[in-house]
């Protein structure tokens, strides 16, 4: 099908840097109008008006924290009273918490799991009905190849991204023959603020496998657009995540465990 959108209606959320800027930028391009949804109001209004100014699109800034139950209903019904019809969901908004679970307080685990699976499975419920009954939509869910294997020291949010992609997969088959498609993006180490906020150093293993954003953002539109189930960006991703597949589970979360400390 064609890349162009010209005439959709987009939500971005984590919008303010890092992959959820360059989904917005990379949705933009092709004509997009953007809704983008963050914290941090002056990141995207900066946002929205290089976007309106470079693409011509119309883009509306929400500032919310979707960690609060109540806040994709509140976005879905303050769109619906203003007559945006959302067409194109990408849920990129989440972090992750590197360290040993139980030196990990609660709170903040709790945070995430609320931002990583709660809010993305809430924003998905409350936009793909109105998308099925147009008969058409696109929903990108942005897991990681942590996805793949249990990973000590990200064991929580590894087992997020694990429902996000599982979620993600059976989502895409659930909606065959609607018109509407879910795709799952899965990066690996991205030139982002990921590990600034899950309190990472970088290593061998992310020295050697990094990626630039704009890349795996232009690679994960691109495969949301085409309807695809989902995609793993970068060749060392493909392969580390294929691997998985061959190692047994017993010994994934060691080669996992030594991967992050090298």
């Amino acid at each position: 099908m064609s890349e162009h959108l010209t005439g959709r209606r987009a939500v971005v959320t984590g919008a303010s840097s890092g992959l959820g800027a360059d989904f917005a930028r990379e949705l933009a391009k092709r004509g997009a109008d953007l809704v983008l949804v963050a914290r941090r109001r002056e990141k995207l209004e900066a946002l929205a008006a290089e976007l309106e100014g470079r693409h011509g699109v119309q883009c509306r800034v929400h500032v919310m924290d979707l960690t609060r139950p109540a806040a994709p209903a509140q976005l879905a019904e303050t769109l619906d009273a203003e007559g945006w019809n959302v067409d194109v969901l990408v849920n990129n908004a989440g972090f992750g918490v590197y360290a040993r679970f139980l030196d990990t307080e609660w709170d903040r685990i709790e945070k995430m799991l609320r931002l990583d699976v709660e809010a993305l499975a809430a924003m998905t419920r409350v936009f793909a009905p109105g998308m099925v009954q147009r008969g058409w939509g696109r929903v990108l869910q942005v897991a990681s190849i942590a996805a793949f294997q249990p990973s000590p020291g990200y064991a929580a949010y590894a087992a997020a991204k694990s429902f996000v992609l599982s979620f993600g997969n059976a989502l895409h088959q659930e909606w065959k023959g609607t018109g509407v498609s879910c795709t799952v993006v899965s990066p690996g180490v991205t030139e982002t603020e990921f590990l600034q906020v899950a309190g990472q150093e970088k290593g061998l293993f992310h020295k050697a496998t990094l990626m630039d954003s704009p890349t795996v953002a232009r690679q994960g539109i691109e495969a949301m657009i085409s309807g695809s189930p989902g995609i793993v960006p970068g060749w060392m991703n493909k392969v580390t995540t294929f691997s998985t597949r061959l190692i047994p589970r017993r010994l994934q979360a060691a080669v996992a465990d030594l991967a992050m400390k090298s």
